[in-house]
This record gives structure tokens, sequence and C-alpha cells, in this order.
């Protein structure tokens, strides 16, 4: 490109999503201002032993703070919209999205008690933010209300699919606007940035319509209760879900908090159509016949104390799962939650229940992200002099920018770009400036980023090797021992079963004590107290006699 310190260039700088799969933010930078796209977060994994979430790291945006002036929401699904509550009091600015966006975030802003300026936008109908022209587009996908960007600058349309596939016969009737993205093509696009999560399926994405009947003849053939379980963002499924029960005769009870207040909201925005006459609060579940009910739960994921994996362990306070029922995951087993989901199938299937899931069955779920043929027709419609792939891992995104190759556009045109990456565009191509400072930042209770790669590594040695607390008391001027040490383990040894075992820790402790810093190999430079020489010694010992590493806890009493 020209100039990369050009006025006139767009700098693109994800902050989240691009190098994974989830905690998507994006960072348009333009005359200096600064547009956020999108602000979601990502889920533990065993690697983070205690933490709730996981959220992008927006040190550059903090440092800017001054020059943010907007943030811009595509869609309500978690990894678009959960790190709001954390992330906007740093970046305190208006807010962007449609009606179902704005409905799902109000209840996360009360629970948080913050009060966030908010704009509600209308599809189609555009909008300036600084020197961002912004017009939402209707897309697709497993969530309503899911909208694309086309984003004008001086410079030129950049389009932001956001997730999306095309569905021609969606269950709300409102399918992606073909129409808008060909006129944007005819317009002319500078450049795409193009959802990239599906780009390894082949062929066309599925529609959502093809559930239904589906569900329907499962429901049909079911003989006693019926627990269909799918997201409580998914709309579109939980309609399809009420239409097969009600065609079954069968009313429907919600479970779970979540499931309840986004069909509550949906119920109110219209994107949900049921009468109060097909719904049965939970409560009331034993004043009906089993047989004459479908629960719509949540807890697809086997996701620990969820509405679903409660009923299965029988400590639900309402629902019981038995022999002869019924239970239909209509999801996806979301890799890395494969090992929770199999424990809860396997859990229903003990219970008695007959467990229908996506790895047996073919139709009971489709994705909401475009397939490869979808991909191909986004290229084709928009017809962008420039592409960069967005939202996936690595091998993702150069699998896209290998389809937008085939497409025609050329190789340096293209480019792929991670997290904390600085694209600089104009319009005669893709430059690459400073990166920037970028991150993930750990949730856990109250407190927001006070988790770190230590007190994590703290945890796994923890769960893994187990704790040993070691009492001394001990002569304050000499440091001699005024009493036996007293050893309390947790996770390492039954302690009844191993008093022999603790009775020669105990002897090592004494002995390293005994024989001070020299005998336990400290050097001359290094002030060795009764604590260190009873960590070492006892590190020693565990590691020699039982192969392990606990951690040691000294605690020291001077008399």
């Amino acid at each position: 490109m020209s100039d990369v310190d050009n006025a006139q260039s767009l700098h693109i700088i994800p902050l989240g999503g691009l190098g994974e799969i989830g905690m998507n933010l994006m960072a348009y930078e333009f005359d200096g201002k600064i547009l956020v796209v999108d602000c979601g977060l990502t889920f533990p994994t065993p690697d983070t032993p205690g933490v709730d979430v996981i959220i992008p790291d927006i040190d550059y945006l903090r440092q800017r703070r001054d020059d943010v002036i907007g943030i811009v929401l595509t869609h309500g699904h978690e990894d678009h919209i959960g790190a709001l509550p954390y992330i906007w009091p740093e970046i305190p600015v208006t807010i962007y999205a449609t009606a179902f966006t704005l409905g799902l975030l109000g209840r996360k802003f009360r629970e948080h008690r913050i009060e966030p300026p908010t704009i509600q936008v209308q599809h189609r109908q555009p909008f300036q933010c600084g020197p961002f022209n912004i017009a939402f587009i209707p897309v697709t996908h497993s969530i309503v209300d899911a909208s694309a960007l086309a984003i004008r600058l001086p410079i030129g349309v950049v389009v932001h699919t956001g997730d999306f596939k095309f569905d021609y016969t969606p269950v709300d009737g409102r399918p992606t606007d073909l129409y808008s993205f060909a006129k944007l093509g005819e317009e002319g696009v500078l450049c795409l940035l193009s959802d990239s999560t599906n780009v390894t399926r082949p062929g066309a994405s599925r529609p959502e319509r093809i559930v239904g009947p589906r569900l329907r003849e499962l429901i049909e053939r079911a003989e006693g209760l019926v627990v269909a379980v799918t997201f409580a963002s998914n709309i579109q499924r939980i309609q399809q879900i009420i239409d097969a029960a009600k065609a079954c005769g069968r009313k429907v009870i919600l479970n779970g908090r979540s499931m309840e207040a986004n069909v509550q909201v949906a119920r109110e925005l219209g994107f949900i159509q049921v009468s109060d006459a097909d719904l049965v609060p939970v409560k009331k579940f034993d004043q009906h016949q089993r047989s004459n009910l479908v629960v719509v739960s949540t807890g697809s994921q086997g996701e620990p104390n969820s509405s679903l994996v409660r009923i299965a362990q029988g400590e639900h306070r309402d629902i019981r799962v038995l022999a002869g029922d019924m239970v239909i995951f209509s999801s996806k087993f979301i890799p890395g939650n494969e090992r929770a989901i199999w424990t809860l199938i396997n859990q229903l299937f003990q219970d008695g229940a007959e467990v229908i899931h996506e790895k047996d069955y073919k139709d009971i779920h489709v994705s909401g992200h475009a397939s490869e043929e979808d991909l191909k027709l986004m290229l084709a419609l928009t017809r962008p002099r420039f592409f960069m792939p967005m939202h996936g891992e690595p091998h993702h995104l150069h699998r896209h920018r290998q389809l937008a190759l085939q497409m025609g556009i050329p190789a340096e045109n293209t480019t792929v770009a991670l997290n904390g990456d600085r694209v600089i565009l104009d319009q005669t191509g893709f430059g690459l400036g400073e990166p920037v400072p970028h991150g993930r930042v750990f949730v856990d209770g109250k407190g927001v980023g006070d988790v770190g790669d230590i007190v994590l590594r703290d945890r796994r040695h923890l769960s893994e090797y187990g704790l040993v607390t070691v009492i001394l008391v001990v002569e304050k001027d000499s440091g001699k021992l005024l009493d036996r040490p007293e050893l309390l383990t947790r996770g390492v040894v039954h302690e009844d079963e191993s008093q022999e075992l603790l009775e020669d820790a105990r002897i090592a402790v004494e002995q390293a004590l005994e024989l001070g810093p020299r005998g336990m190999d400290f050097s001359d430079d290094e002030q060795a107290t009764a604590n260190d020489l009873a960590v070492r010694a006892l590190r020693r010992f565990f590691k020699k006699r039982l192969g392990r590493r606990p951690v040691v806890l000294p605690l020291v009493m001077e008399m």
C-alpha cells in the first residue's frame, strides 16, 4: 500500500475472535476515532480452573479511551455481547444494537447494576457515528435479529458479516438480505470481513426449518415426558419445539432462568408466537400427566449446576426424568464440552431415558454458521476488492483465504490477521502497523483480572498434587523447635491410613531444621528461614516417597 500513516487509512484491530472461536471484539480506527464491533466472552477450559468467564484484554482501548466513539453489536450471542458488563465501564460509550440484542442486554446490565446509553437501530437505516456511516443488514443465524454491517468511509465500504448463513425459508420469515449485499457489490465493496467458523463444511448450510418435522416425529412416538434441550438464545429452535409440542397435544414448560427470560423478551418483541394457554409454569409440573408435557430446557453442554444436569442427578426441585422418558439434545456438541456432555448423556441413560443427540440422529440440529457454498455466495454477491477472514482458529482463517483465492480475489488483496495485529487498509491495499496489546482477562466471581497465570498455575498444581500444611512452633530468638511439627494434608494422602508416612515426613522436617541451611543445600547467600527449610524438606520427601509435588504451605508460630 502507499502510506500506512495516511489519514485516509482504516486500521482494523482484532482484540478477540481471530485465531480462536469466541471472544469476538474488533476495533475499526479511522481519522483518529475508534468504533468497536462486538464485545464477547469465551468460557473456561480445564486449563483455567475456577474461572467463570474469559474476556478480551482491552488495554489498547483503555489507553485510547477518549477516541472510542461507540460499540456496535451484530447479535446477542454471548461470544459477541457477554463481555460488555465488564468492559463497558472502562469505555463508557453509546451501544448500538437491534431490538432483541438490547432486550438480552437489559437483564445483564440490571444484574451488574449499570445503565449504559443504548440506541436501538433499524435494519437498512444508516446512521452516523463519528466518521463511520453504518447500516445494519439482516442475516439469518441461530439467534433472531442478527445483522451484518455495511460501514461507509471516505475510502470505501467495508462489509463486516458478523455470524451468518443463507437460509431461504427461515422460521421467523426474515431471510438474509441478499439484495442489500448484491447492491453493495454493485456499488463497490472495498473490503469484506467474513465469518470463517464453518468454512471446513462443504456444501450449503442446511435450513433451520428441517428440524421441525424431525422434532414432531420424535415427540409423537414418545410415550412419557419429553425434555428438549437447546440454547436459550435459539428462538427459532424454541419456536419449532413449541409448534411440535402443540401439534402432538402437549403443553410446554420452559426450564432454566435464561430460557424463561429470553422467551419473555422474544414474546414481547414478536419474535416467538406462543399463548399463555400452551405454557405450564415449572412449579406445576406435578399437576399434569408426564405424557402431556414437553420441557424446553437449557444445559445442552453439560454445564455444572445447569438445569438439565440437576434433572439428571435428581436434584431439580420440580422435574424428574424416569424410565420411558425421552431427552432430545437439539444442539451442537461444542468442541471442548464433549466430556461433560457425554457424562450427562450417560447419566440420563442410567435414569432410563431414551436420549436423542446429533451424533446418532440426523436433522435434530443445524448450524447457524455459513458453510463453504454460503461463504462463496457472500464473496460473489459483495465482490470485494480486498478480503480478510475473521471468527475462527488459524486453520479456519487460512482455509477461508484459500476460498477467496478460488473466487478470483488476487492473493495480494487478501490477508490473514490474528488478535493484536494492526491491519492498515487504504484504496491500494493492506499493510501492517505496530501490533497492539492484547490477551485474555479472567473473571472469577467479583474479581476481573485479579486471577493471572501464576494463580492459575497454583490452582492446577493444587488440583493435580494437593496441599500439605506444616505447622511449626519455634523459639523466637533461636528458631529452635519447641514442639513436633504438625502436618495437615488435602488431596495428597488419606491421613487416617497414612500415619506412618506422615510420621516419616515430620522426622524429615525435624532433621532439616537440625541440619540448617548448609545441610539442606542452601547457598551462603540465601537467608533460609525455618519456613524455607520445612518447605524444601517436604518437597524432597514427597517427591522421593510418592513421586508427587504437592503445594507446601508452612505456618510458623514464634514463642
